[in-house]
């Protein structure tokens, strides 16, 4: 028997447990107005004890007849009823109480209880207990109790009595054979698994539990364990619940798809924005039967959202967009997108920040097809430990590190996994958002961190997934825009992005030690290494920037103020670029030029990192000289025939020459002595190349 009102989360995960052993259950006032108080604050529960007198009543007369009573919001079954029948029998007596180490709610009751031994627990918890129908009947209706009144209170004074306690035969599970309350008590439990089934196992009394309660201030972390009880995950089997309670959208027709309220928030000046839009187009998901809704707060981000929406927009049911100028405060927009929800009838609420990239088309559809009241795909920051969940909490609510964090991470444990905070991306069902309104305002905690107190006060579940690869989050935190292409720095704080945008789509074949590499002259290599967007964006941000040089001998910006080959060029370093690019000479560069000049173990260094621009009517063309490196990479920034006409570079010692390079193509020769070279003369148009010296 179990005592619950609403069919809560915790609720729904403790019947789970009750179907997995075939239990027989009785769930006694579900659907009645809860009057036992707010036992999350103050005592309470009495409720509980008149609702039991009445369920009782048939069975008053059976002495043999065992019944079990338990709380359901937090409690876990761990075995079927065989395996209790049996433990009760040794126990010989004729009603058990679980046991705990507090005494509660009145200490000083304390001195009161019969002692016990050092490792056994001696204080009486009401949330679980068990015995005959006929005795237990005559406990709850033995004297009155009001609803609000506190139940632990009550069964306490009957045990703590030696008449009635040895009238009923009451004992405690001072040794947690039946029941294990965790409260004060999770350092003397660990997990244990055998084959497909999860059990509890108390290492100070040697014993296995199989009612587990999660009772006190321990929720977060009694979820957490849950999360593998009743067979739930095992490391064999793996997760075992995952697919249980779950709906397929795989043959609903786009019109009968639920309807998607997806409110996207861009509360910061965010790196690779373009790719993050394009992600969400790209979800598997009928957009009529979504409801869009933006909230930009970034004015740098205004033509990008602009630009999405005039290509996108017409894509969608609805579309409601706040620009920076109108935009409300970090708690209000989000609060005010679950109103609109409401208000557009939505089945689900889709809230995705600018940080969370979606690399995965599914994870709309995996998320709705999980079926969970909240639930968020597992994101993280490539290569680091920073993700968009918690596993723990700490007394005050903030960040702990979970036992089994690094595990989720790094996907060693896959599964469903609940979890007391989720941030960044998160599917809200519609019925349960309903009770979640203006719930990111909670104190002065920040919306994320509200909404998630919220959630976890309403006894509902966050689930996050790591089933399937969803994603990463963007790392925003040094992202500076005082650029025109400010990505094009993001090489240490977003490497998977930049490259993707950035590093050629053939790259990875060049590193291939059996792939051969094109030699169009002597010890002259050409490859692909940057794309096409690399190319246009840095020669965009030179010409933004503005500021070439004259191609004159004499050069400020050098040491030594000379320049004995002038370039009419732009530094790298003059652009903010210089310590992005020594990091792609040595993370990208080298590792070609260990291929093709084995034996010679670059450093990747580099003082001169520059930009030129041919043009017929600046300077079209360079005279021959020999570089100040140890190797040179030329990379051709436009294409040859459609932005310019002529140009190239010719090796005089070999007769040899380069005029045709693919955009994004580097050509990488000796610097000194053995690679004299010239610049072809640029006839018509603009040409660009990036030059850099290495290992001078």
């Amino acid at each position: 028997m179990t005592v619950a009102t609403d069919a809560t989360d915790g609720f729904l995960w403790f019947m789970r447990s009750i179907n997995k052993y075939k239990l027989d259950i009785q769930v006694i006032g579900m659907g009645e107005e809860w009057r036992g108080g707010d036992i999350t604050i103050y005592p309470g529960g009495g409720f509980k004890v008149n609702l039991l007198k009445e369920a009782l009543k048939p069975y008053k007369d059976r002495d043999d007849l065992l019944v079990v009573f338990s709380d359901s919001y937090d409690v876990v079954f761990t075995n079927n009823a065989k395996e209790i029948k049996q433990v009760f029998k040794k126990l010989d007596a004729k009603v058990i109480f679980s046991a705990e180490g507090f005494c509660w709610p009145d200490t000083s009751l304390a001195t009161k209880y019969p002692e016990v031994k050092t490792h056994e627990k001696k204080y009486l918890n009401s949330g679980g207990f068990m015995g005959y129908a006929s005795q237990l009947y005559e406990i709850v209706t033995s004297s009155e109790i009001k609803d609000q009144d506190d139940d632990q209170l009550f069964y306490t004074k009957i045990y703590l009595d030696p008449v009635m306690r040895e009238k009923w035969g009451i004992k405690l599970d001072s040794r947690n054979e039946i029941f294990q309350s965790l409260n004060g008590a999770l350092d003397e439990v660990n997990l244990k698994f055998k084959g497909s089934h999860s059990f509890m196992y108390n290492i100070k009394t040697g014993s296995v539990p199989i009612i587990v309660h999660g009772n006190g201030p321990i929720k977060p972390e009694f979820n957490r364990i849950a999360n593998y009880l009743a067979d739930a995950w095992t490391p064999t089997h793996g997760c075992q619940s995952c697919d249980e309670n779950t709906i397929s959208l795989k043959d609903v027709k786009d019109e009968d798809h639920p309807r998607v309220f997806m409110a996207l928030f861009i509360e910061h000046a965010t790196p690779f924005i373009t790719e993050w839009f394009q992600r969400l187009v790209d979800q598997n998901y009928p957009k009529k039967k979504i409801d869009l809704y933006i909230h930009n707060r970034i004015d740098y981000h205004q033509k990008d959202v602009e630009e999405f929406l005039k290509k996108h927009g017409d894509e969608y049911k609805t579309v409601d967009y706040v620009p920076p100028q109108k935009a409300l405060n970090m708690w209000h927009c989000r609060n005010h997108a679950t109103h609109l929800c409401g208000k557009h009838d939505c089945q689900y609420y889709f809230a995705v920040d600018s940080d969370a990239q979606l690399t995965n088309s599914d994870t709309l559809v995996s998320l709705i097809e999980q079926n969970r009241s909240v639930i968020a795909p597992m994101l993280s920051r490539s290569g680091k430990l920073w993700s968009n969940f918690w596993g723990a909490l700490n007394k005050d609510g903030f960040y702990a590190r979970a036992e089994d964090y690094l595990d989720l991470l790094n996907e060693n444990k896959r599964g469903l996994w609940n979890v007391p905070f989720i941030r960044d991306c998160i599917l809200i069902q519609g019925r349960t958002l309903e009770l979640l309104i203006d719930g990111y305002t909670n104190g002065d905690l920040d919306p994320d961190m509200g909404l998630c107190k919220t959630i976890r006060n309403k006894g509902m579940f966050m689930h996050v997934s790591n089933m399937k690869k969803f994603g990463r989050l963007i790392n925003s935190d040094n992202f500076e825009i005082r650029n025109l292409h400010n990505e094009l720095s993001q090489i240490f704080d977003n490497r998977l992005d930049w490259e993707e945008r950035y590093i050629h789509e053939n790259y990875s074949k060049v590193l291939d030690p059996e792939s051969p590499v094109d030699m169009p002259c002597q010890d002259v290599y050409l490859f692909p290494i940057l794309s096409n967007t690399f190319c246009r964006h840095l020669i965009e941000e030179m010409e933004h920037f503005g500021k070439w040089s004259n191609g004159q001998n004499q050069d400020s910006r050098i040491s030594g103020g000379y320049e004995n080959v002038p370039t009419q060029d732009i530094h790298m370093k003059q652009v903010g670029l210089e310590n992005a690019w020594l990091h792609f000479l040595k993370e990208y560069i080298v590792p070609i030029q260990l291929k093709l000049f084995p034996g010679y173990y670059s450093k990747a260094n580099s003082l001169m990192n520059f930009v030129v621009r041919y043009r017929p009517d600046e300077q079209p063309a360079l005279r021959p000289h020999h570089d100040s490196s140890t190797f040179t990479i030329n990379i051709a920034l436009n294409e040859h025939g459609v932005d310019y006409q002529g140009g190239g570079c010719r090796f005089l010692r070999y007769n040899c020459s380069i005029t045709a390079s693919k955009v994004g193509y580097v050509t990488m020769h000796p610097g000194r002595l053995t690679h004299y070279h010239e610049g072809l003369r640029t006839t018509q148009g603009t040409r660009y190349i990036m030059i850099s010296f290495i290992d001078p």
